[in-house]
């Protein structure tokens, strides 16, 4: 359960000693180095394939934008809140307060994409963002009956049927339109405030993915890869479009169920494992590639090593939360099974018909690269480092913090294997994403979901500032010379 008061400095934390440069440091280098040339190659082969052949269908291959520097209101406060990151967040996240430190992350991440969109200023950067002819806004008039649409939806998701939805109504079920209906029935109708919503609502996922991490891993891990969270390149899609909202609820939906099979028995375990339950039905109805989600679902229950008695408790709670959304849909009419059949026909009826495989099974990872930033890369490096122990029999994970040790060779701490472990869970769901065929370009934001819970394998990273430094510098420069949109 969540605990607060003061805490001495962690091990991990920056303390006043300069960190000697090892081995170790120059192969997170070599991996970063690696990483921008894989992007630097997405974005010459990318460019001479356009060029060529036009195929692509984005403006500045590998990413969704057109090349555009500029600087906008927002660029005073996005600077202003990277140097402060920079400056003051490792230590920040080792000293405060755990409940202090989920409120001031919040905080932090909604004041970063904020000043990240208003670079491009209200109109441009916010209101306007999802009410362009691909977007959500622009259907809002048709679900003035929502159970009679819900029922109709699928027989306007094929091009060529009569009124069909525009590419993101299709592209998703019925669940990511419906919610910025009901925001509009409540009074907060137009741009802005779906622009607000994305923003707030997105900004909380970094405060699920540190809950989680405390939860399966340790305290220690989680205020490390706070300030990475908080200050992700990410930021620049989190804010501009909804999939920073199904991130959020993807990821709480991951740490109502962390908790629940951390917490100890009783009433509270319960509702907790209802909510996961609810919100992971929530999360297939907004996203049809968040199904994945179910990998790091499963890397929770093996991490939480839910015995069998544990998991007769806690599966009637946890599927009957599941169910509701489901059960609510189909009763209005709508098949998700119908929809997504239809869906990969329509898929194949557009540009996703045309663009080459070949180009964006491996530029789809340069995209991530762009979105995580090279500190990821780096962390990842290590985290697979973590593992091959692992898998020698050096470490064996236990439960809360448990571990049978051997002495030859040399252990980590369970912790960071525990943590490795929920890091490659992720890391396959986004590569099984990859492979299928079925997320060739715009992935910086459709894999947004994924690639928050890269961001923790930052908390590997001994020599944290300079790291994080890249990573704001990154989100700054892409903002500032790209605009990117749907």
């Amino acid at each position: 359960m969540l605990t607060s008061g003061p805490r001495p400095l962690p091990s991990g934390a920056l303390r006043p000693s300069v960190v000697p440069v090892t081995r170790a440091h120059l192969r997170d280098v070599c991996a970063a180095v690696a990483a921008t040339l894989l992007v630097v190659a997405a974005v010459l082969v990318g460019r001479h394939i356009q060029h060529t052949s036009h195929t692509l269908f984005v403006g500045w291959p590998p990413l969704f934008a057109s090349w555009n520097p500029h600087l906008g209101p927002g660029t005073p406060a996005a600077v202003a809140m990277a140097v402060a990151v920079v400056g003051y967040g490792p230590p920040l996240a080792a000293r405060l307060p755990w409940r202090a430190l989920l409120a001031a992350a919040w905080g932090t991440a909604m004041a970063w994409a904020w000043s990240l969109a208003l670079v491009d200023g209200w109109h441009r950067g916010v209101a306007t963002r999802l009410t362009t002819r691909n977007e959500y806004l622009q259907v809002i008039d048709r679900f003035h009956d929502i159970p009679a649409a819900l029922g109709d939806f699928t027989h306007h998701i094929l091009l060529d049927s009569p009124g069909h939805w525009p590419a993101h109504i299709a592209g998703h079920p019925p669940a990511a339109t419906l919610t910025f209906v009901l925001l509009d029935r409540v009074g907060l109708g137009g741009g802005g405030w779906a622009g607000a919503w994305c923003i707030t609502v997105g900004a909380t996922t970094c405060v699920a993915v540190l809950i989680t991490v405390r939860a399966l891993a340790d305290e220690d891990l989680a205020r490390r890869a706070a300030p990475f969270l908080v200050a992700a390149p990410a930021a620049v899609w989190m804010a501009t479009s909804a999939d920073g909202y199904f991130a959020a609820v993807a990821a709480w939906s991951v740490a109502l169920l962390a908790l629940s099979v951390t917490e100890r028995a009783g009433a509270r375990r319960r509702a907790v494992a209802f909510g996961a339950g609810l919100l992971s039905g929530l999360t297939c109805y907004l996203s049809y590639g968040l199904t994945l989600i179910a990998l790091i679902a499963g890397a929770v229950l093996v991490l939480g090593r839910v015995r069998g008695r544990d998991l007769a408790q806690l599966s009637p709670f946890l599927l009957a939360g599941f169910a509701v959304v489901p059960l609510l849909f189909t009763l209005a009419g709508f098949s998700w099974w119908e929809a997504y059949r239809l869906l990969v026909e329509r898929y194949y009826q557009g540009a996703g018909g045309i663009r080459p495989y070949g180009y964006w099974v491996w530029a789809n990872l340069a995209c991530t690269v762009l979105i995580t930033g090279l500190a990821t890369v780096a962390g990842l490096r290590r985290a697979r480092a973590t593992l091959s122990l692992v898998r020698h029999g050096a470490v064996i994970p236990g439960r809360h913090g448990a571990a049978i040790r051997r002495p030859d060779p040399p252990s980590r701490p369970v912790a960071e294997s525990r943590l490795a472990l929920l890091v490659s869970a992720a890391l396959l769901a986004l590569l099984i994403a990859d492979l299928s065929g079925m997320s060739k370009a715009e992935t910086e934001r459709i894999w947004l979901p994924f690639a928050m819970w890269l961001l923790t394998a930052c908390a590997f990273l001994t020599r944290p500032r300079p790291w994080l430094a890249a990573q704001a510098a990154l989100a700054l420069l892409l903002n500032h010379l790209l605009l990117t949109g749907w």
